[in-house]
C-alpha cells in the first residue's frame, strides 16, 4: 500500500514538472520512478524514449563534428599537395586550418595577456592593417564634409553628436540624423571593428571560422562586423594563403543611412585592395521591434553565424522586447550545428542586472549565463576583452594616464575630431567588452 501510494506521488510529481516546463524536475522523477521499479506510464515511456533519442544526437552531433574536422584537414592538405580544387560540396564544410605562426604573430603583435580563464588583456594592434584603414576612413569623411555648406555641416555634426551622446547617460539614441553614421564613424567604428577583429580572431583560433561563412548581423549598423572580419583576412596575408573565402553577408539594421555609408565605404576601401574579399551583401532594412518572420525575407536554418555586436539596450522594456526577438531570429535562421556571437560592454552587462564591476569571476559567469538563458542559448566560451586587465574600472584620469602610456593611438582620427567635434583628447584604441560564443539550447 505504502509503496503503491508513493508511486502515484513520483508519477504526480513527474506530470506537474513536465506541465510547468520543469524537465530537470521531470528527469529527477522519472528516475525515482524507475529506480522503484514500478511500471512507467505511456507518459512515461514517451519523456524517456525522448530522452534516449536526445542523448543519441548529442553523441552523433560530436563524432559528426570530430569527423568533419578530420575530413577538414584532409581535403586541405590534399588540396596542397595535388593543386586541385576540392569538390565545391565538401568544401562549403571547410574550416580555416589554425596557422601556429600567424596566431603567435596575432599574439605578439596585440600584446594579448591570458590573466584567467576568461580575461584577455588587449593593449596592440596590427599597425600595416589599421592604419591604412583609419587613413582611408578619415579620407573620405573629409571629402564627405566638403560636400556641405560649413554652416550646414557645423549644425548637422552638433544634432549628430548630441543624440549619439545619448549613450553616455545611459540613454539609447535615435541614429535618425543625417550625418549620424559619420559621427558614428568618427567616435566609435574604429574601436568597435577593432574588437571584431579580435572576435573573429578567437573563433579562427578555435578551429570554427569556415571558408564558406553565411553571416546574419542584427542590428549591423554599418557592417562593423563585415568590417572585422575582412581586415582580419587581410592579417592572414604573408602567413598562408586563404582557399578561396566567401563571405554571405545578411545586414538587419533599421536606418538605411548605415547600411548605405556602410557599403559606399566597403566598395571604397575594401573592394579597392590587391586581393579583395569575395562577399555578397543583402540588406534587409528593418526595426527590429516591428520584426516579423514573413516580412522580413531572411533565410531559415541557413547561417553558420548570428551576430549581435552592441545592440543590447539600457531601457529595460526595449532589452526585454528585444531578447525576445533575437531569440526567435536565431531559432529560425540559425543552423542547428552554427553559432550565435554576441558582443557588449562590460557596462551593459552588469547595468543590465543591477550589478556593480568586480573581479568576481563566479559572479561575472551568472551574468553571462543567466543572458544567455533569456536568449535561449547555451555557453560554447566566453573571453572578456580589456584593454587594462582589470575587471573593475579606473578611475578616469588613472584610464587617461594608462591610454596614453599604453594604448594604440587614433593618429589619423584624433586630428578630425579635435577639428569637427571641438574633443580635447587623443582617441586610442580601448576594449571593455563581452566576446560569447554560443549554440541553440
Amino acid at each position: 500500500m505504502i509503496n503503491s501510494i508513493s508511486n502515484w506521488w513520483h508519477s504526480f510529481q513527474f506530470k506537474s514538472a513536465l506541465q510547468q516546463g520543469n524537465k530537470r524536475k521531470a528527469i529527477k522523477f522519472l528516475r525515482v520512478i524507475e529506480k522503484s521499479g514500478a511500471k512507467l506510464s505511456s507518459l512515461e515511456k514517451l519523456f524517456r524514449d525522448k530522452l534516449q533519442l536526445e542523448d543519441s544526437a548529442k553523441q552523433y552531433k560530436t563524432e559528426t563534428a570530430i569527423l568533419n574536422g578530420k575530413l577538414n584537414t584532409a581535403l586541405q592538405e590534399l588540396e596542397k599537395k595535388t593543386d586541385l580544387p576540392v569538390p565545391l560540396e565538401n568544401k562549403s564544410n571547410l574550416k580555416l586550418n589554425s596557422d601556429r605562426d600567424f596566431i603567435a604573430y596575432i599574439h605578439k603583435t596585440f600584446n594579448l595577456i591570458q590573466h584567467d580563464e576568461n580575461k584577455l588583456q588587449c593593449t596592440g594592434i596590427d599597425e600595416r592593417i589599421f592604419d591604412d584603414f583609419e587613413a582611408q576612413l578619415v579620407e573620405y569623411l573629409k571629402e564627405e564634409f566638403r560636400r556641405i555648406p560649413e554652416k550646414q555641416l557645423s549644425i548637422k555634426l552638433e544634432d549628430a553628436l548630441e543624440d549619439i551622446n545619448s549613450l553616455k547617460c545611459g540613454k539609447d539614441p535615435d541614429y535618425r540624423f543625417s550625418l549620424t553614421p559619420h559621427v558614428y564613424y568618427m567616435k566609435y567604428f574604429l574601436e568597435n571593428v577593432y574588437c571584431l577583429y579580435l572576435a573573429w580572431f578567437l573563433i579562427y583560433e578555435s578551429g570554427l571560422l569556415p571558408t564558406n561563412i553565411k553571416i546574419l548581423d542584427i542590428a549591423a549598423g554599418p557592417g562593423t562586423v563585415a568590417y572585422g572580419l575582412a581586415l582580419f583576412l587581410q592579417s592572414t596575408s604573408g602567413f598562408f594563403n586563404l582557399p578561396g573565402i566567401h563571405i554571405s553577408y545578411y545586414s538587419l539594421e533599421k536606418q538605411n543611412a548605415f547600411q548605405f555609408r556602410g557599403l559606399q565605404f566597403w566598395r571604397r576601401y575594401i573592394e579597392s585592395r590587391k586581393t579583395p574579399i569575395n562577399a555578397f551583401f543583402r540588406f534587409v532594412t528593418s526595426d527590429i521591434f516591428t520584426w516579423n518572420q514573413q516580412s522580413s525575407n531572411i533565410p531559415i536554418d541557413f547561417f553558420d553565424f548570428v551576430i549581435i555586436s552592441h545592440c543590447f539596450f539600457n531601457d529595460s522594456t526595449k532589452s526585454i522586447q528585444a531578447n525576445n526577438i533575437y531569440q526567435q531570429i536565431i531559432d529560425l535562421s540559425l543552423k542547428n550545428e552554427g553559432y550565435a556571437l554576441l558582443i557588449l560592454q562590460d557596462k551593459k552587462l552588469y547595468k543590465a542586472y543591477n550589478t556593480s564591476q568586480s573581479e568576481d569571476r563566479e559572479q561575472e559567469k551568472k551574468l553571462i549565463n543567466k543572458l544567455l538563458q533569456e536568449l535561449g542559448l547555451e555557453l560554447v566560451w566566453y573571453k572578456y576583452l580589456i584593454s587594462t586587465g582589470l575587471r573593475s574600472p579606473l578611475q578616469v584620469a588613472e584610464f587617461a594616464k594608462f591610454a596614453q602610456e599604453k594604448l594604440p593611438k587614433q593618429l589619423y582620427m584624433t586630428t578630425i575630431l579635435q577639428k569637427y567635434l571641438s574633443q580635447k583628447f587623443r582617441s586610442h584604441y580601448i576594449l571593455d567588452d563581452y566576446i560569447i560564443l554560443a549554440k541553440k539550447s
